[in-house]
C-alpha cells in the first residue's frame, strides 16, 4: 500500500499555489525527491549529500556571477 507524501516548497517560491516553485520530499532514509510545480509528474531522485553539494555550488556561482 502506498503512503501519502508531503511535498515541501522552496522558501523562495513566493508562497501561494503558483507554478514557479521547486518542491522536495524525503522518500525514505537517504533519498530526496525533487520536482517543479509546473511538471509534478517529473521527479528527480538524489541523496541529501548530493543535494547539499548542488545548493552550495549554486550559491557560490550566484556570488561569482550575480543575476542582473
Amino acid at each position: 500500500m502506498a503512503t501519502a507524501t508531503t511535498w515541501q516548497k522552496s522558501s523562495f517560491s513566493g508562497g501561494g499555489d503558483g507554478a514557479n516553485c521547486v518542491e522536495l520530499r524525503a522518500q525514505h532514509p537517504g533519498t530526496v525527491k525533487l520536482r517543479e510545480s509546473d511538471a509534478p509528474s517529473t521527479e528527480l531522485s538524489t541523496t541529501p549529500e548530493r543535494l547539499a553539494h548542488l545548493i552550495r555550488h549554486v550559491k557560490t556561482q550566484s556570488r561569482i556571477h550575480p543575476c542582473e
